[in-house]
Order: C-alpha cells, then sequence, then structure tokens
C-alpha cells in the first residue's frame, strides 16, 4: 500500500512536489512520497547525476553493462550488488560504487513509500524495442530510472487512450523523462486511478544502448531473496525495458 508520512523520509528543501493533471514534479528525493496523494498517479524527480558518473557509465564496453534481477531487504543491496556487477564486468572502482550507492538510495526510498520489506530490483541492458508498445503496468507501483541511453516516453493522462489505441500511429503530445531522472508510477493496482500510459523508446537502429534500473514490489515472479553466500543471479526475463 502507498503512503505518505513525513516520519519516513523528512522534507527538504526543493522536495515539494508540483501537480498537473495528476503528474507532479519535484526536486529532491523526499517529493517522491507525494506517490501516496489522491489522483496522483505520477513523481518525476527532475535531477541529474555527477558528469564522471555520467561519462563512465558511457564509456563502459556494452558487454559488460549489467542484465540482473535480484529481490533483496534495501540494507543488503551492496553485499548483494556488487558480486553480481564483477561478473558482468563492471569493474570495481569509484564510479562503481557512486552507481551502487545511488541505487541504493532509490530501493531505500521505494520500500519505505510502498511499506516494503523487499525490493524487486533490476538492473537491465536494453539492446532492442522490448515494452515499446503504450501501455499501463499492472502493478502497484513501479519506480524507473535510465542511466544511459533514451529515458522512458509517456503521455499525459487526456492522451492515454488514445495512444493504447492508436499505438505507432499514435500522433499527439509525447513526454520523455529525463536521463536520470526517477520516475515513481502507480499502475492499475494502485486503486487511485488508471495509471500512467508509458512506453520504453524504441532504440533499434540507433546506435544507442540503455542502462534502465526497474524497482518493483516482490511479486509470485520474483526470484527468491538473496541470502548472503549464496550465488544468485537472475536475468530480467521476458518483459524487459520501459
Amino acid at each position: 500500500m502507498l503512503t505518505q508520512t513525513d516520519e519516513i523520509i523528512p522534507p527538504s528543501d526543493g522536495g515539494a512536489a508540483h501537480r498537473e493533471n495528476g503528474v507532479r514534479t519535484c526536486g529532491s528525493m523526499s517529493g517522491l512520497t507525494a506517490i501516496g496523494e489522491p489522483s496522483t498517479d505520477l513523481v518525476i524527480w527532475k535531477r541529474a547525476l555527477p558528469p564522471q558518473l555520467r561519462d563512465w557509465l558511457n564509456q563502459i564496453p556494452v558487454s559488460a553493462l549489467p542484465d540482473l534481477r535480484v529481490l533483496i531487504k534495501p540494507g543488503e543491496l551492496r553485499p548483494a550488488l556488487e558480486p553480481l556487477l564483477s561478473k558482468c564486468g563492471m569493474r570495481a572502482g569509484d564510479m562503481r560504487d557512486l552507481l551502487i550507492a545511488d541505487i541504493a538510495k532509490l530501493v531505500q526510498v521505494f520500500s519505505r513509500i510502498t511499506t516494503s520489506a523487499h525490493v524487486d530490483v533490476r538492473l537491465e541492458r536494453v539492446e532492442d524495442d522490448a515494452c515499446w508498445k503504450f501501455h499501463r503496468d499492472s502493478v502497484d507501483a513501479r519506480l524507473l530510472t535510465t542511466y544511459r541511453g533514451p529515458a522512458t516516453e509517456w503521455v499525459q493522462p487526456e492522451h492515454g487512450e488514445r495512444a493504447i489505441h492508436e499505438q505507432e500511429s499514435f500522433s499527439g503530445p509525447l513526454e520523455h523523462l529525463g536521463v536520470h531522472d526517477v520516475a515513481l508510477f502507480t499502475g492499475t493496482e494502485a486503486g487511485t486511478g488508471m495509471g500512467i500510459v508509458h512506453r520504453s523508446p524504441p532504440i533499434v537502429g540507433t546506435g544507442f544502448t540503455r542502462l534502465l534500473l526497474c524497482l518493483n514490489e516482490p511479486t509470485a515472479a520474483s526470484p527468491d531473496p538473496w541470502v548472503a553466500g549464496l550465488d544468485h543471479y537472475s536475468h530480467a526475463g521476458v518483459r524487459r525495458g520501459w
């Protein structure tokens, strides 16, 4: 269940979220709690990662970009993720530590907002047009951010039904998350509305490869919870992208 309490994430400067048509934007992580307010289906935290981290991510060979999935408690993120990133070929160092720290903060905030003890973490290398169709997620809530390549596309609520119906022929207004923006969506299971219509940007033929973080509450499709000392590795599965 989505909640909004100041005790979970204290307000900070720039944290207030500004709403328009069920969509809010905010200037800090604390503003993501606005997803718990009535009739709010999307909160976008407008942010930029440090330039050195951005440049490092863009220079990593595609073959070394991770494509993994793990079900963890927030405090277990680093010990769970480090060996998986090494197995993918992403070398240890200051930049990798910055990436892990960023993911850890997002896992923590998602866990607190959704009151989930475990978080289903997908860090996906996307090289195709996976999930290119306009759709709504069949979830309560989902957090997305793109670390590399084009970011998620979405449409304002008043155009959602037309986008789903027209798909490739949709010529209405199309919104784009900024690279590194954090988006917290409600889905069709949230009970607050229909959920935001969005899609993974088509990239075939563009030369781009995306690195996408997707956080979900646990479901029957989630891998077994991570346990220290076991060899955990799970690919993201068939439905990928966003």
